[in-house]
């Protein structure tokens, strides 16, 4: 993913936006000339990845075919997975057949699309066992990853781990300065503020996203500035009203604040039935509802 030695890397900006969740700018900036064949590959990547985080996962199916270079086709596997429920099953099926090929089972992007899908499943281990490699091998979006999955199997420990390959590779990169973020929230206390001033010198620096804004939020909630994060929250809602997170955080923000949450909850399930937020509330009506009929 570097640039040549010495030389400035084409994709810095294209890539920036991506990981920040500028996604549109990702792809209005990705019209760059004299890329190498490697390049070009992964500028595609990285536009279609956009397209499928705006939800465009049709568009994606449709432009990639079956020629295209293998990490192509592991994008258009997100796509097929994440466009209907009736997908995921074939998705998975064929996800699996490629990382048993020893022709491509080890490509990078494969590895990093396997993790993704299967951090969706919540099938962390099945996840780590293709993105995990260890040491300082694979790229940085592998390691962000593994930082990511850690934190949802609630083991900060090894996260720090993986943050610590991270800036021995490279301190100042945006998704080593995302994942020690994501790490600072996990572990709380003093390190929220530090969380704060990365997400705030990403405000100062790069286009304003919904993911910027709502790093800032939980910040705030963390900290107990309840209005502080509700005006984040609204301002990211703005700039996307189905971003999933702004939903799920305006949501646990308004109960602090004394607000109705109703309209943001039923937005929530109606645009992401399978959010994290969503089941829980089903389990919990489930179990509530059981529970009242044991009474009654």
């Amino acid at each position: 993913m570097a640039a040549a030695a010495g030389g400035p890397d084409p994709l810095f900006g294209l890539r920036n936006n991506f990981y920040l969740g500028a996604y549109q700018a990702a792809i209005n900036s990705s019209e760059i000339p004299n890329l190498s064949p490697g390049d070009i590959v992964e500028r595609d990547c990285l536009v279609y990845r956009s397209y499928i985080a705006l939800g465009s996962y049709q568009l994606v199916i449709n432009e990639i075919d079956s020629s295209a270079a293998t990490p192509l086709q592991a994008v258009k596997l997100l796509a097929l997975y994440l466009s209907s429920p009736e997908n995921k099953e074939m998705a998975i099926a064929s996800l699996r057949e490629w990382l048993g090929d020893p022709a491509i089972g080890n490509n990078p992007m494969l590895r990093l699309i396997a993790g993704i899908i299967f951090m969706h499943e919540q099938d962390y281990n099945e996840a780590l066992k293709h993105t995990n490699v260890g040491g300082t091998e694979g790229t940085m979006e592998l390691h962000a990853l593994n930082v990511q999955i850690f934190l949802k199997m609630y083991r900060s420990d090894y996260a720090e781990k993986q943050l610590k390959i991270m800036q021995q590779t490279d301190e100042d990169h945006t998704l080593t300065q995302l994942a020690n973020a994501w790490l600072n929230l996990a572990v709380g206390g003093s390190k929220i503020q530090e969380a704060y001033l990365i997400f705030q010198d990403f405000a100062e620096k790069y286009q304003m996203t919904s993911l910027i804004l709502n790093g800032k939020a939980l910040c705030c909630l963390h900290k107990g500035e309840f209005a502080e994060a509700d005006k984040l929250l609204l301002e990211a809602l703005n700039i996307d009203a189905k971003d999933p997170e702004t939903l799920a955080n305006l949501v646990v923000c308004s109960l602090h604040n004394g607000k109705p949450s109703s309209r943001y909850f039923n937005q929530l399930k109606l645009s992401h039935p399978d959010h994290m937020l969503v089941k829980c509330a089903s389990t919990a009506e489930e179990k509530f509802d059981r529970a009242l009929q044991n009474v009654t």
